[in-house]
């Protein structure tokens, strides 16, 4: 289907699930009484509890074989660990929005390109040309965007410890990407969002429950009865379902070099979206002249890991023409 002419609704759908993704930085954020682990958790739980029925529907079609590999050890593994980097990265970036402007966070979490990066140089190969530029330029953008600490932004201060927060959360987004690719060649879409995002829901518990001494107060399931609730249901349903869900349909109709890319307008939508309904206020003068040039550097990194897998896709393709 990537090939051919792709449908009109598809684009309607990845319109709305980047919109849905950039929501929840700013939904966090006006939700703020409650603490950030918990609050991670809540927003895990929620989405869990609206991908059950989807992940029931699923098994119930599915062929024997896949029911089987799906309980097998490894499978089981990839699975937990895959929860785990959820509830990381959800851990480190949801408490990163309690110590820096929304901007500053939304950049830094989604500069997961540049951990792999860095991670394909001392472990994978050498970055090609556009890479290696893509990676100076994201460097250079986050040093002139950190210039802005200290800077209010709504009632959120710039601060490296919270920029340092949402890059944390950017590092454990790439075990839980790793995983979804290793598990989503195979898996059904809900069969495997579901047990991960229950996983990731849970083990933030005990975290809020040790670090956060808030936790008493509200409880694990304290969404419940809270008024904080629909906001919590939005997370779940718009960021979650909308967002994610939409994201990984509209892999069926269009590259994932074009989902990628998408997603790297979070830090622009996510902050828009901040300003007019949360009062999130404006990023200050060094984040407006260093956050485009990370995001230029972040797309250049991933474009460039394109054309790098496209040459090798080429070169089999011939080799095994020739053969």
């Amino acid at each position: 289907m990537r090939g051919g002419s792709v449908p009109a609704h598809v684009w309607l759908v990845l319109g709305v699930a980047i919109c849905g993704v950039s929501s929840a930085g700013a939904i966090f954020t006006h939700v703020d009484e409650i603490p950030p682990l918990l609050r991670a958790s809540w927003r895990l739980q929620l989405t869990a509890l609206i991908l059950a029925p989807l992940a029931f529907w699923q098994y119930t079609s599915i062929d024997s074989g896949i029911k089987s590999k799906m309980i097998e050890p490894p499978t089981l593994k990839v699975i937990a660990a895959s929860g785990a980097f959820l509830a990381l990265h959800f851990g480190f970036w949801v408490t990163s929005l309690d110590y820096t402007s929304l901007t500053h966070s939304l950049l830094f979490v989604t500069a997961h390109p540049l951990v792999i990066l860095i991670g394909m140089l001392y472990f994978v190969r050498k970055p090609n040309a556009l890479e290696t530029l893509g990676g100076i330029a994201a460097f250079a953008g986050a040093a002139i965007s950190m210039l802005d600490t200290g800077d209010v932004q709504g009632d959120r201060s710039v601060t490296i410890f919270g920029d340092q927060l949402a890059f944390l959360g950017a590092v454990f987004v790439v075990g839980y990407i790793v995983c979804g690719r290793i598990l989503r060649e195979w898996m059904p879409l809900f069969l495997y969002a579901f047990p991960v995002t229950l996983i990731g829901g849970l083990l933030l518990i005990p975290a809020s429950f040790l670090l956060e001494p808030e936790y008493s107060t509200f409880g694990a399931f304290g969404y419940v009865e809270h008024e904080t609730l629909v906001w919590f249901v939005l997370l779940a349903f718009i960021a979650g379902i909308l967002g994610h869900t939409g994201l990984n349909y509209c892999l069926k109709y269009v590259s994932p070099l074009l989902i990628s890319i998408s997603v790297t307008l979070e830090p622009v939508l996510g902050s828009i979206i901040g300003w007019m309904f949360f009062s999130t206020g404006i990023p200050g003068l060094w984040t407006w002249i260093g956050g485009p040039i990370l995001m230029i550097g972040i797309v250049s990194i991933v474009y460039g890991e394109h054309l790098t897998n496209q040459t090798s896709l080429h070169n089999e393709n011939r080799i095994m023409e020739a053969e």
